[in-house]
């Protein structure tokens, strides 16, 4: 036998014999823990819809919007509901919280023209928080993220409701993003 002819029967037999089983089916593949990016949606417990809503969350005392993916557009009342319902657990997990609760009682939410009218109910008398301003900031931000809605103005009892900006100042007018810009952590 010639030294080519060997080579390659050797080459060839620690080729097939390498050991890499087959499946059957196709298996699911658990990536490796690490900071890695991922293009996968943030929450995959969450039914990845057609439609997609803003809310706008707060991480390091700044604004964020976060989109969602839901079965359908969400009307304003559905956006409100769901901003008030806080982070899902993936976004938590991503380090993202939420100023409203204990600041901010918002009962609900109607539109007239392209303008959101917000009910905000009077505050717990201890609610120890601090944050008005990134709350209110989070349901501007979140509602006029709509195409349908531009501007935001907060009712108490069917009275205008004077609320912080993120200068501090109280303000009756409608309110926009720009109110909140320097709050707001671009995309």
């Amino acid at each position: 036998m010639n030294h080519r002819h060997l080579l390659a029967v050797a080459l060839t037999a620690l080729l097939t014999g390498c050991g890499v089983p087959t499946d059957a089916a196709p298996r699911t593949v658990q990536p490796p823990r690490g900071p890695f990016q991922s293009s996968a949606p943030a929450d995959t417990r969450a039914p990845a819809g057609p439609a997609v809503e803003t809310v706008c969350l707060v991480r390091d005392n700044r604004i964020i919007s976060v989109v969602r993916r839901v079965n359908r557009p969400p009307t304003v009342e559905d956006q409100l509901r769901h901003l008030l319902a806080g982070p899902s657990s993936a976004e938590r997990d991503g380090d993202l919280t939420s100023a409203l609760p204990g600041a901010v009682d918002a009962a609900g939410a109607t539109v007239t023209g392209t303008q959101a009218r917000v009910a905000v109910d009077a505050p717990v008398d201890d609610a120890g928080r601090s944050d008005e301003i990134l709350a209110f900031g989070q349901i501007v931000c979140t509602l006029t993220s709509r195409d349908d809605i531009t501007t935001v103005v907060f009712l108490r009892d069917g009275k205008p409701l004077g609320v912080p900006r993120a200068d501090g100042s109280l303000s009756e007018q409608p309110l926009t993003r720009a109110d909140y810009a320097t709050l707001i952590t671009p995309r």
